[in-house]
């Protein structure tokens, strides 16, 4: 779907590496490594995002890191964007509604870094949860979405403490 209106693939690598998950902050080695591209192809991209006011870049010894511009007109709209392109927010829909007595919802694992490996990680916190509604909604969002989906769970005891880093986890829903 996205492939179709964006056609360069660093490109939307990109988006997803930052308008997924706004604290995600990286630079450009880093992204050659994690991207397998050349850091010329990159470095076209990041400029071209920076100079339309997309991505901010600070420098920090002698490394430029980028991260997305949350104060962009445009960010909110490609943020949802990223998440439809992803599924994330029909995962949601389809397993929040009869899960059993939740409280929040994280996007964990190499998703919430902004790095798409097809994998996508919940953590679920709250007191009961109907592993049956689970495993069932999972099975049919998976095949909508074209990606594996793993839930780790925990009660709110267990998570107290264990609050995922900004960076490292992405708070989807709270009740």
């Amino acid at each position: 779907m996205l492939e179709t209106l964006v056609t360069s693939k660093t490109r939307i690598k990109l988006l997803l590496k930052f308008f997924l998950n706004a604290q995600t902050k990286s630079y450009l080695r880093s992204l050659e490594g994690e991207f397998g591209e050349s850091t010329n192809a990159i470095r076209l991209e990041l400029n071209k995002f920076e100079e339309a006011g997309m991505l901010k870049a600070d420098v920090e010894g002698n490394k430029k890191l980028y991260q997305a511009n949350t104060q962009h007109p445009l960010f909110e709209d490609i943020h949802s964007i990223i998440r439809k392109y992803i599924g994330i927010d029909r995962v949601i829909e389809q397993i929040i509604g009869n899960v059993g007595q939740l409280d929040k919802v994280y996007l964990i694992g190499e998703y919430a870094k902004g790095v798409d490996s097809g994998i996508i990680d919940f953590l679920l916190v709250g007191r009961q949860f109907n592993h049956g509604y689970i495993a069932n909604m999972t099975s049919i969002a998976e095949k909508k979405i074209d990606r594996k989906i793993r839930f780790l769970f925990m009660s709110p005891n267990e998570f107290i403490g264990q609050v995922p880093t900004a960076e490292a986890g992405l708070l989807l829903w709270e009740s």
